[in-house]
């Protein structure tokens, strides 16, 4: 009996431990912002008032509800974790106090899991509204705007569709996201980019 107790004991520990687990997949999109969005605040100001805040997470909340409802399991960049599309955002806001108009813009440079360039995506989107009276919601609704603008022109690149059909071939090996920070900018797509500050 107490034979019987060890083993099933011993099984249980092997059953149970996580070095046995299966590795969890790769997510559709691995979304990378810079950690310096999330501590080092940007102003926004009118004639006799600033607001202060960090981009870091409302562009997170904007970026993830757009690009996973367009295009599947999207999880932040977690030290190695990998996936089967890359995506660096970097945002941008600025405000008119004279039309009393937030802008905001968000580049995407988009890679393959295996760190190869796909494109990068730019576009922008504004609201109006004073800067005095719930800056934080028009601040994540510009951002959600800007982002959904982005995710529209990736659903048009066919390579990145792909990408996520596909996902890493096996002849390549995946890129961890903490590299994101030191690859090359993709190549501009032929897009506008009237709002460049």
């Amino acid at each position: 009996m107490k034979k019987h107790l060890i083993l099933l004991a011993l099984l249980s520990l092997f059953h149970f431990s996580p070095a046995w687990a299966d590795a969890p997949e790769p997510a559709d999109v691995v979304l990378y912002i810079n950690p310096l969005e999330y501590k080092h605040p940007i102003k926004l100001w009118q004639f006799y008032y600033d607001y202060w805040y960090t981009q870091g997470q409302p562009v997170e909340r904007a970026a993830k509800a757009a690009l996973g409802e367009t295009f599947g399991k999207v999880s932040m960049c977690d030290g190695n974790n990998i996936g089967k599309v890359l995506v660096r955002i970097v945002p941008s806001m600025f405000y008119n106090p004279h039309m009393t108009t937030f802008y905001g813009k968000i580049r995407a440079d988009v890679y393959t899991g295996s760190g190869k360039p796909l494109g990068t995506f730019i576009n922008e989107a504004s609201r109006v509204g004073f800067l005095d009276v719930a800056p934080a919601k028009q601040i994540g609704a510009t951002y959600q705007a800007a982002m959904q603008n982005v995710v529209a022109q990736m659903e048009d690149n066919a390579a990145l569709q792909t990408a996520l059909k596909t996902g890493v071939p096996e002849s390549e090996t995946s890129t961890p996201c903490s590299m994101l920070m030191v690859l090359p900018a993709p190549k501009m797509n032929n897009l506008l980019n009237t709002f460049e500050r």
